[in-house]
């Protein structure tokens, strides 16, 4: 128990001259901003997601069967507004080999589109109207594309900001029970912790009648993760060196 809270502790507050520096709490924070973007495109946008894109393949399965309160069309845009945005993203990693400034370009870029759809939501009726949540979908799947592509480029071990499929199957193969060494237990539980966390704070607001405060809240802590990169874009720490 003491080496898994201390593992969760090394991963909130590391060290800076660790290999991944400050990275392990930003990609924690970006995970908490998956969470509050799903919340909303699940529980408002309909059954879609615009981060998980594995769920988004077995609900377009179920859409093509016919199944009720599933649409192929939105299924499609988010999956084709995702691979857009891990192409921008996908770009900025090959443009640049400094990843303070990779983490800066892509949260920055996925903060305006972020933000551009909260506005779109706030001026939008509810429930939003079909060609409001079309570009909602495709706004936000933008986004979090940008936001894959570029934890993908950081390669900060068990910390995707979005799959936890792994995380979790490495957290129980891995544990001392299973007979593994029980490493970075710590680490895989505060990622599911916040994924949780940013789903949960979604769903609170939205039941409250907040419909566009998960946006306005994912914005705030986007901006948070960018303001922390831009510190470092000029840093020659070794952290900041390619992998």
């Amino acid at each position: 128990m003491m080496t898994t809270l201390r593992d969760a502790w090394r991963t909130a507050v590391p060290d800076m001259n660790d290999r991944h520096g400050p990275l392990p709490p930003l990609m924690i924070l970006l995970t908490v901003v998956t969470g509050l973007v799903d919340a909303f495109s699940y529980l408002v946008l309909g059954h879609v997601f615009v981060a998980n894109m594995t769920g988004n393949v077995v609900f377009a399965g179920f859409a093509t069967a016919g199944t009720p309160g599933f649409s192929l069309s939105a299924t499609a845009v988010a999956v084709g507004a995702f691979a857009a945005g891990a192409f921008f993203g996908g770009r900025i990693r090959y443009t640049w080999s400094h990843r303070a400034r990779i983490l800066f370009l892509a949260v920055a870029l996925q903060s305006l589109v972020v933000a551009s759809a909260f506005l779109v939501g706030a001026a939008s009726s509810s429930p939003i109207e079909a060609r409001s949540r079309y570009l909602l979908i495709a706004l936000l799947g933008l986004g979090m594309g940008v936001q894959n592509a570029a934890a993908r480029a950081l390669a900060v071990p068990d910390l995707t900001t979005t799959v936890l499929t792994l995380t979790i199957v490495g957290t129980a193969a891995d544990s001392r029970l299973a007979g593994g060494p029980g490493a970075k237990a710590g680490r895989r539980l505060l990622s599911i912790a916040a994924m949780f966390l940013g789903g949960l704070i979604g769903a609170l607001v939205l039941r409250h009648g907040h419909q566009v405060l998960p946006l306005l809240l994912a914005t705030l802590l986007l901006a948070t993760c960018c303001g922390v990169a831009w510190r470092f874009t000029r840093s020659s720490a070794p952290w900041t060196q390619p992998l």
